[in-house]
């Protein structure tokens, strides 16, 4: 399998060189058509044409890269909203960072809750380096995690090393499902290992997720997108939130 139409939101930082580039890559490692859509805000720092900006980073990172490209400025009619129900991943930047100010109000939290495709969310501060090598699933038998684990089959058919990390309240509750999860990533050529870890009250799941040794190495955590709230205005619940608000690695999440 491989995403054969990659989106990223651009604005005028030096967050979205690295996001663009990274998805440049992606798209250009899958034989992907590469989407970017200009989300800045109004309000951008004085003197800075945002769109030219933005279209600018957009044909340096893209200019010889031999890819099929699509630029959406802001403003154009219905901006980015009709390409993200037709693509099969979005790359965004996670709810922190230099992102709050300058993409508008509003604009990724409707592509994750209404899109219907998943979110590839790279963590502020993020160090380019290679994604989906060393992959953990963060499992807890649900259809959010489910529906997360197919979106990401193009990385976990690629990677190195795939876990499938279930934090729950008794010792291997969650056993039998990772274990029919693993016997279906099989299926489709993917070799997977369980890491259970039982909750005692002293860690929450994120951070017993971080502090597993079978964990360790990681590159890219994919998970459900959980609850009907705003993700990017810190309205969002529990797991989902706190994996995003964590500031070291790209999450795939799913709705």
């Amino acid at each position: 399998m491989a995403y054969k139409d990659v989106l990223v939101y651009l604005d005028p930082s030096a967050e979205a060189i690295k996001r663009l580039r990274f998805a440049a890559d992606l798209a250009n490692a899958h034989g992907a058509r590469l989407i970017a859509v200009d989300a800045s805000a109004a309000a951008v720092a004085e003197g800075i044409d945002p769109m030219s900006a933005t279209r600018g980073m957009f044909d340096d990172a893209t200019g010889g890269a031999g890819l099929k490209t699509v630029f959406v400025p802001a403003g154009a009619p219905g901006e980015g909203d009709a390409f993200t129900h037709c693509v099969d991943l979005i790359i965004a930047p996670a709810p922190a960072g230099t992102a709050r100010d300058t993409i508008r109000h509003g604009v990724l939290d409707r592509a994750l809750l209404e899109s219907g495709a998943p979110m590839l969310i790279l963590p502020p501060d993020w160090t380019p380096s290679p994604v989906g090598v060393n992959v953990v699933i963060a499992w807890n038998g649900g259809r959010e995690a489910l529906r997360a684990v197919h979106d990401a089959m193009p990385m976990l058919e690629r990677a190195s090393k795939v876990t499938l990390f279930a934090f729950s309240s008794r010792p291997s509750a969650l056993r039998a499902s990772a274990a029919m999860l693993v016997h279906h990533l099989e299926a489709h050529g993917v070799a997977a290992q369980i890491s259970d870890w039982t909750n005692t009250g002293d860690l929450t799941a994120v951070e017993a997720l971080f502090a597993s040794l079978d964990t360790q190495d990681a590159d890219l955590i994919v998970a459900g997108a959980f609850g009907h709230s705003r993700l990017y205005e810190g309205l969002f619940g529990g797991v989902s939130l706190d994996l995003v608000r964590q500031q070291t690695l790209p999450v795939l999440m799913s709705h």
